[in-house]
């Protein structure tokens, strides 16, 4: 059995990788020049909804191991999962997605296998996902 968990661990990794060179960032267009929009009367932190960021990193890259949970990756939604992971605290799981992280349930390659995310939106991703699962 730790051999299957090893050869689908393995695979994971791989099948993100790939699929990580298949979703190349686009760059936004330039903003225009006028006058500024007013501040934001939101919270700072957004909703599920709203947090475009987020989802689109999480359809990019994480979903190919966290929508079906391979090698251990906890689904978003999942309570009983996701409950002692935000217990820790927002950091520690921003810490263990941008560097990678091996625990008892499995492993969280860094940035997903895909090094090429930037931090916010590492962050991002991982606020979405933990913010379904509340």
């Amino acid at each position: 059995m730790n051999n299957m968990k090893r050869l689908a661990l393995t695979l994971a990794i791989s099948a993100a990788t790939l699929l990580a060179a298949c979703g190349k960032k686009e760059e936004a267009p330039a903003p225009a020049a006028t006058t500024p929009a007013p501040a934001s009367t939101t919270p700072a932190a957004a909703s599920p909804a709203e947090n475009t960021v987020g989802k689109a990193t999480f359809t990019k890259v994480c979903s190919v191991c966290h929508a079906a949970g391979v090698a251990g990756a906890p689904k978003p939604g999942d309570k009983a999962d996701w409950g002692p992971r935000i217990a820790q605290g927002k950091e520690v799981l921003y810490k263990h997605a941008m560097e990678g992280f091996t625990g008892s349930k499995g492993q969280m390659p860094p940035r997903g296998a895909s090094p090429s995310l930037t931090d916010d939106e590492v962050k991002a991703a991982v606020d979405y996902m933990a913010d379904q699962s509340k």
